[in-house]
């Protein structure tokens, strides 16, 4: 893990909350269920997507929370044996953002008091870490006032895969108030949004005051407020396995987005910090290529020392495997080498690949 900045700048009473969960199936057969791509070093540099999102984080408070699920819990403490196993939240099942993000809220105040806790997801790529903690340090300013506030990614080009934020009147700085959020537009819309400059990335990475979440969460979801409440009342004692059996399974599964981002902002409580990070959500073979640099060759090797080439083919993205590989005559060809499976495809249909673990199943039926 690279080593952070010095720690002179960190923010008083601000905690990280690294949201880790999602198998990343576009990145099948590395991702899998039992392996998650934020356990993964997807960009070969020796450290993973978890390790390197806490590094980042490292500048600005020594109070990092992950929240993953019961299975992953031990590899998470694993990759990160500085933290203590207090700082590990393990959800016995997936609720979704909300209930994760909640319960790490309610854990952290039940414990400290009211503080500021920034959401961050554990599996994306920042080139620009410090351009991150800037932002984060305006976030943490704005969330002070009672705002929940989100980190928006300056768009790069006209993406249809992201969700959009659309910036309002000027706040304090560089921050703004949000007008509205959008689900992924379609090539058309994205593109308007784009060319208005009104409108930003939806990265879902949020900053807010802990009162302020949950006082949210009580008006417009109050069966989570209420469980992840009784959840933190129980959690270092010896009644939270009880407890949690019992309350968990009863929280409302649902997004952050929908629970608090959307309706708050829609009542003007929300505001965005735009900035410039070289974000990534390494999502698929595709987009894992564009945060690699290629080879004199042209073409992109990850995790792997045997011979490749290719012969009329541009483009190629081969990861993993001690076999020789080479592409004959097909642009934009991914092969991933594993010990137990083979995927082959492009990067156009890069994708699709979300589909491979139920087309074997389907076949070996």
């Amino acid at each position: 893990m690279s080593a952070p900045p010095p720690d002179a700048t960190r923010i008083e009473g601000f905690a990280a909350v690294i949201p880790a969960g999602g198998v990343g199936s576009r990145l099948w057969p590395l991702s899998r269920a039992d392996r998650p791509k934020f356990l993964l070093d997807l960009l070969g540099q020796g450290t993973t997507l978890l390790q390197e999102t806490v590094s980042r984080l490292a500048a600005l408070t020594d109070q990092v929370m992950v929240v993953t699920g019961a299975a992953h819990a031990p590899a998470v403490a694993s990759q990160l044996p500085h933290l203590s196993a207090d700082d590990v939240i393990a959800e016995p099942s997936p609720r979704d953002s909300m209930a994760a993000i909640a319960l790490a809220a309610a854990v952290l105040e039940h414990r400290h008091g009211p503080l500021v806790m920034g959401s961050f997801a554990a599996d994306h790529v920042i080139g620009k870490p410090q351009a991150l903690r800037d932002a984060v340090r305006v976030a943490v300013r704005v969330a002070l006032t009672g705002k929940i506030v989100t980190i928006g990614i300056s768009p790069t080009y006209a993406s249809d895969a992201f969700g959009y934020i659309e910036t309002g009147d000027v706040l304090d700085g560089p921050a703004r108030h949000v007008v509205a959020f959008t689900e992924k537009p379609d090539a058309a819309t994205a593109q308007r949004m784009v060319d208005s400059g009104r409108y930003v990335w939806n990265a879902g990475m949020f900053v807010m005051r802990t009162d302020v979440l949950l006082g949210h969460l009580e008006r417009l979801q109050p069966t989570i407020a209420a469980g992840v409440r009784e959840l933190a009342a129980a959690w270092d004692s010896p009644s939270r396995e009880q407890t949690l059996a019992r309350v968990w399974p009863t929280l409302t599964r649902i997004a952050i987005d929908h629970a608090i981002a959307e309706p708050v902002a829609a009542a003007g409580g929300v505001a965005v910090v735009p900035a410039d990070l070289d974000w990534h959500d390494v999502g698929d073979f595709d987009s894992l290529a564009e945060v690699l640099v290629a080879r004199a060759d042209g073409i992109t090797v990850v995790n792997r020392d045997a011979p490749s080439a290719q012969v009329d083919a541009r483009g190629v993205v081969i990861v993993g495997g001690d076999r020789p590989v080479v592409v004959v005559g097909v642009d934009g060809a991914v092969v991933v080498d594993t010990p137990d499976a083979l995927l082959v495809t492009t990067r156009q249909k890069a994708q699709l690949v979300k589909n491979a673990a139920n087309a074997l199943d389907q076949a070996r039926m």
